[in-house]
């Protein structure tokens, strides 16, 4: 009579496995950039345009549905620079004037030729603010400046 082996059990040790997914999500986690909130809550409206907003060197100017108007930088060295310290892990800041306005672009085009500038309207925004802000990035020669929609779903 043929004695057959007791079979061995097979322990996998699962330790490894769990401190590699460990590393692998605090890389994630420690890589990972959060965008800070937006200065102002905007609604944009659609269009069908599909061209691409720049990732850095970006000057945004939002325009609420009440005509408050804001400046942002993607810069946080350049954010305290213009607008103070308090505004470094802020977005943007509002702005009170349009000539005040007009100064700060300038101050920032000057700290950063590079800058592109993009307009965020709200799409309850009266036209005339709209075109001000226009007539202003002509006077200030940004002439060429990006009106930011929402793209249109079917």
């Amino acid at each position: 009579m043929v004695r057959k082996k007791a079979r061995l059990s097979i322990h996998i040790d699962m330790t490894p496995m769990v401190d590699v997914i460990m590393l692998l999500l605090t890389f994630f986690m420690m890589t990972t950039q959060f965008r800070p909130e937006e200065a102002v809550d905007v609604t944009l409206p659609y269009s069908h345009s599909e061209f691409e907003l720049p990732q850095s060197d970006v000057m945004t100017v939002w325009v609420s549905n009440t005509n408050q108007i804001f400046l942002g930088v993607d810069s946080p060295i350049l954010r305290a620079e213009l607008f103070g310290e308090e505004y470094r892990n802020k977005l943007g800041a509002q702005i009170e004037d349009k000539n005040t306005l007009a100064d700060l672009m300038i101050k920032a085009r000057l700290k950063n030729p590079k800058l592109r500038t993009v307009v965020k309207a709200d799409k309850d925004t009266q036209y005339g603010q709209i075109q001000d802000i226009m007539d202003l990035l002509q006077r200030i020669k940004i002439t060429r400046f990006a009106l930011v929609t929402e793209l249109e779903q079917g």
